[in-house]
């Protein structure tokens, strides 16, 4: 099977894809580290998140490896380890801004496509059910209150030392819904055929079992 798991930031569906595919066997795929990968590479480079042409460039160069070790999710650009760095506040708030581009999406959806296409993957972003595999067995759309995915943010930035506070990530998740819900190319937006789960009062293990149970009915 192919499955979609799509949804805003913070909603949960990074850890809850990775486990799912970890208990059926699956490879997982995080679309969303791969825009970060790019947007990083265009920082190092001092590329403009505006300018389209450099950024179709680096797209079409960039070679990314990807593996889950003891439960983390690797990924690697050119042969580099960049899973923390493509977590750092400036990729994070630079990256709706080079992924908004149609031409750059085109790429890195090829990208996608060419990974998942032999099936037995959980994919997971923004524009996976809508976009990228339109024939997905099963399309999950998982969301939670505002306040509850700045909570969860805020606790991620934390346990990696980056200082912050509830006010600051209620407004960098508002800007960041708004580009990703405003963009011209594959806006964030739930698939017509998409199951929604709300994971605002849901653990982890809860979110997991939830989608777990409609890949079991779908089986």
């Amino acid at each position: 099977m192919i499955i979609a798991i799509d949804g805003p930031a913070a909603s949960g569906k990074s850890t809850t894809a990775k486990l799912v595919a970890e208990r059926l066997g699956y490879n997982y795929l995080d679309t969303g580290a791969m825009y970060r990968a790019l947007t990083l590479k265009a920082l190092r480079q001092g590329v403009d998140g505006e300018d389209e042409n450099k950024l179709c460039q680096l797209a079409s160069s960039l070679k990314l490896d990807f593996s889950v070790e003891d439960g983390r999710f690797k990924v690697f650009m050119n042969g580099e380890d960049v899973s923390q760095e493509i977590r750092i506040p400036q990729v994070s708030r630079m990256v709706s801004a080079v992924s908004r581009h149609p031409r750059v999406r085109r790429v890195m959806v090829g990208k996608q496509r060419k990974i998942g296409e032999k099936g037995g993957v959980v994919v997971e972003g923004r524009d996976i059910g809508t976009v990228v595999f339109l024939q997905a067995d099963l399309k999950i759309y998982l969301d939670a209150s505002a306040l509850e995915r700045a909570k969860r943010r805020m606790e991620e930035l934390k346990g990696e030392g980056v200082n912050t506070s509830l006010s600051e990530q209620l407004a960098a998740l508002a800007e960041r819904d708004r580009m990703d819900s405003q963009r011209e190319d594959s806006p964030l937006m739930k698939a017509e055929d998409a199951i929604l789960i709300d994971t605002t009062s849901l653990s982890i293990e809860e979110e997991v079992e939830a989608v777990l149970d409609l890949i079991k009915r779908r089986g």
